[in-house]
């Protein structure tokens, strides 16, 4: 596969250990027949070791086949996350280094997950686009300040602190986009 086709999630296969890529970074130099250049940021898998690997747009890399299966997360074991197969219930134990900054999006009964599989052993999971989440921390609404759009910040119940709108308060439920990490909207 080219690197050019290569986006993030996608496992590739360097030097003789898997990896998962995280980050992709573009860069194309000023001038004719500049060749574009990519930076991947990837973990081992398993084990998480961080490689950073550049190469052209058009160096090869190969693709490793790797199933998902949708899961539920059930419970924390220690420092371990445990989502259950939606289908056939079987538990998927997954260590916090593998859940990696995915941890802080991550509520009780959280469905829509997908663990990636590889030999049969969980490698990774992905997280739906946003989350509903509980405010647990967040300074009052500042009266007559309604006219201006200022964010404040907001601790949710996993620890994690995002930018919220003022009219935000204790105890409300918010969308999170797991992604970016940005408020998405009041929950029903």
């Amino acid at each position: 596969m080219k690197a050019y086709d290569i986006k993030k999630g996608n496992v590739v296969e360097h030097n003789g250990t898997v990896y998962q890529v995280r980050d992709i970074e573009r860069s194309s130099p000023q001038g004719r027949g500049g060749n574009v250049k990519f930076r991947f940021t990837m973990y081992s898998v398993p084990g998480g070791s961080k490689f950073d690997l550049s190469v052209g747009g058009d160096d090869e890399l190969k693709e490793v086949e790797f199933s998902r299966r949708p899961v539920t997360y059930s419970y924390k074991d220690g420092d371990a996350f445990v989502f259950l197969d939606d289908e056939d219930y079987t538990p998927y134990t997954l260590d916090a280094d593998v859940v990696g900054e995915a941890a802080g999006y991550i509520v009780d009964d959280l469905a829509g997950c997908q663990v990636q599989i590889i030999d049969d052993l969980p490698v990774g999971v992905q997280l739906p686009t946003s989350v509903v989440m509980e405010v647990i921390e967040t300074p009052p609404e500042l009266k007559g300040g309604t006219a201006t759009k200022r964010p404040k910040p907001a601790k949710l119940s996993t620890g994690i602190e995002i930018m919220v709108p003022e009219y935000i308060g204790n105890g409300e439920k918010v969308w999170v986009n797991t992604t970016t990490g940005e408020f998405g909207g009041r929950a029903d």
